[in-house]
């Protein structure tokens, strides 16, 4: 047996590689935890045959999970959806659970095993989906909201459960007595901690940061976190009702995000610790052996949870697509299923067979729920006949709004950097078509006359109907790099000679976004720094021509089309117009350059210059005069308007 300093070693080795290849894959690391677990858990190498300190280690990772819950908890925001929470969220988990406890009750289960069961797989993973509706632009679509909504219910839910479970536990003459003091405590703890806690805790907060020291700051939240977990426990409740209420509280204070800061390194590792301890109770070969009992308890957890939320999400007033998406981005298990399941196994509420087979098709469901909500759009085309429909109202408001436009931009994204930009286009008669997914924000804008229309600009058709054949420049003012890169890869398909300008959040996304395709990257820390500088530079009495000079060649430096600018109809008889401009050549089959390199079509004789080369998508920066150019390419020209026409004779005649 190891020692208890090689079993940490250990543990974190196998953690830090196993996580860092699932997040490698896209997996979530969760699954790599579990993984860890299950290989030297007792039933496979058997190097921790007692787990009994490391479980109650990783106890404190539920209560720093149920902490950061309460921190996320927020009255306004469950006002604003109590509709899809306690609503469609409600009935999800309720239904979830009573189908599972029949459905065990007639197959000769126990009906505590069988409501615990329930309990188990009525949980979906609020860290898988609500990452996958980030990345995918949809957290404002309404099926985005929906999810988010039912989530939240079930982080919600999560809380009397812990509470109800131990309950079960005692005998059936106790149980009625058990619950209504268990409800009775936990109720007279909430109006307690709600009622005096709030201006206690806010008072308490600013004392301790007025001390203006991390460490104190830092000690505090734990000494709140536990503290209040081990007051819940006292008075017989679960230590993690005490930490949700310990989140809960500090929520409506000013301290919260400096809290949710420092406490995540803590709840991450501990967290993952508990998923470790959760992986022992994996026995592959038991698992093996019934491996048709763990496929069968896949597909109809996947069924049953579609159906409900299908039903469930229609009943509400969803049109079925919506409600299709809904029931296949809910239908997988989550992470709060290992949560009950390690208090189930605790009280012996379920018989150890079961429990294995739950806990693997927790583990197959949550590795398949990428996977369905990847191909979700393609079943509700395929079985929602209303969809295309939809799809071709939305696509007919997109083209509606384009179809009188000629040279416009399409903005992908119209959040605040896409509206600011817009106000610089209207300022200058330059028409534009903003596509977004926020129904709430393109209502009002289109209310107030802006041109934005519902559409997500990382479809084919979308980008059709907005026009790009016509357009003279795309935008995509999003910070998303995969969102980004998919519509750069639509609109190259489409439209290899049209520029497309891309918002970075950080500087280190620029090569990508720039070998994706773009004619440009504006990343916004730069930008920032810019004008903090200029702005500093005004104020200690540097001439204001001096700071425009600087930052016009700091700009030169780091943009390569800022040298030049793409002319249009609209800058015929501008004072600009006689400066350096850029000019996009398509090189068709047959063109004179094709074979030849940019040194030996000399360009500097008729002062021109190639800033960048489009090939296949992919555009290099000043590349050079060694470039042989070939069929297919576009280039990229600066300088003046003769110079550009003798170019482009060059390129394409030889002349």
């Amino acid at each position: 047996m190891l020692n208890t300093l090689e079993l940490v070693l250990l543990l974190l080795a196998a953690a830090v590689v196993l996580v860092a290849l699932f997040r490698s894959v896209n997996l979530p690391p969760v699954l790599g935890y579990l993984l860890v677990g299950a290989v030297v858990g007792p039933h496979a190498l058997n190097l921790v045959q007692e787990s009994a300190g490391a479980s109650h280690l990783a106890e404190f990772g539920v209560v720093f999970l149920m902490f950061s819950i309460g921190l996320e908890f927020s009255l306004p925001r469950l006002f604003a959806m109590k509709r899809i929470v306690f609503g469609l969220g409600a009935v999800q988990v309720v239904a979830s659970i009573v189908l599972t406890t029949l459905l065990g009750r007639v197959f000769g289960l126990g009906w505590v095993a069988s409501f615990a069961l329930g309990a188990t797989l009525a949980m979906s993973s609020t860290a898988i989906l609500s990452k996958l509706l980030t990345d995918r632009l949809e957290l404002d679509s309404r099926h985005g909201r929906e999810t988010i909504g039912v989530l939240l219910f079930q982080d919600i839910a999560v809380v009397p459960l812990l509470i109800l479970l131990p309950a079960l536990s005692r005998p059936p003459e106790e149980l009625a007595f058990t619950l209504g003091l268990a409800a009775l405590k936990a109720t007279v703890l909430l109006a307690l901690v709600l009622v005096f806690g709030q201006r206690l805790m806010h008072w308490w907060f600013t004392v301790v940061a007025k001390r203006r020291s991390s460490e104190l700051f830092m000690l505090n939240v734990l000494l709140i976190t536990l503290g209040l977990a081990w007051l819940s426990e006292l008075v017989g409740l679960s230590l993690a009702l005490g930490a949700f209420l310990a989140g809960m509280l500090i929520s409506e204070t000013e301290y919260r995000y400096q809290v949710e800061e420092d406490i995540k390194p803590f709840r991450d590792v501990l967290l993952g610790l508990f998923f470790v301890t959760v992986g022992m109770f994996l026995d592959v070969v038991a698992i093996l052996q019934n491996l048709p009992a763990v496929i069968g308890l896949v597909l109809a957890l996947l069924v049953c949870k579609f159906g409900i939320v299908f039903i469930a999400s229609k009943a509400f007033g969803s049109p079925p697509g919506t409600a299709m998406r809904s029931g296949l981005w809910l239908c997988a298990g989550g992470e709060f299923g290992f949560v009950l399941l390690s208090q189930i196994a605790g009280l012996d509420l379920m018989p150890r067979g079961l429990l294995q087979t739950t806990v693997a098709a927790l583990v197959l469901s949550m590795l398949l729920a990428p996977l369905i909500v990847q191909i979700s759009d393609k079943l509700v085309m395929r079985f929602i006949a209303s969809e295309w429909l939809m799809r071709s109202m939305e696509l007919t408001r997109v083209a509606a709004q384009s179809l009188t436009s000629d040279k416009h931009i399409i903005v992908c994204g119209y959040g605040r950097s896409g509206q600011y930009m817009a106000r610089f286009m209207e300022q200058e008669n330059v028409s534009y078509v903003a596509l977004d997914l926020d129904p709430e924000r393109v209502r009002e804008a289109g209310a107030a006359g802006d041109t934005v229309v519902y559409g997500d600009a990382a479809r084919r058709e979308t980008l059709m109907a907005a026009g790009i054949m016509r357009a003279s420049v795309l935008v995509i003012s999003f910070g998303d790099v995969e969102s980004a890169l998919r519509v750069m890869h639509h609109a190259h398909a489409l439209r290899p000679d049209l520029p497309i300008v891309v918002r970075a959040t950080d500087e280190a996304d620029m090569d990508k976004l720039a070998l994706g395709g773009a004619a440009e990257v504006v990343p916004e820390a730069f930008e920032g720094s810019i004008m903090l500088a200029s702005h500093a530079l005004a104020l200690i009495g540097v001439p204001l021509n001096r700071v425009v000079r600087r930052i016009r060649d700091i700009r030169n430096q780091r943009y390569t089309l800022m040298r030049g600018f793409f002319h249009g109809a609209s800058d015929i008889g501008e004072p600009d117009a006689s400066l350096a401009r850029l000019h996009s050549v398509s090189v068709p089959p047959g063109a004179a350059a094709i074979g030849r390199t940019i040194g030996e079509l000399g360009f500097d004789e008729i002062a021109v210059t190639v800033p960048a080369v489009r090939r296949r998508g992919i555009r290099g920066l000043s590349p050079g005069p060694e470039t042989r150019i070939v069929e297919g390419d576009v280039i990229v020209l600066l300088g003046l308007p003769g110079g550009l026409e003798s170019a482009e004779q060059r390129l394409l005649r030889g002349v």
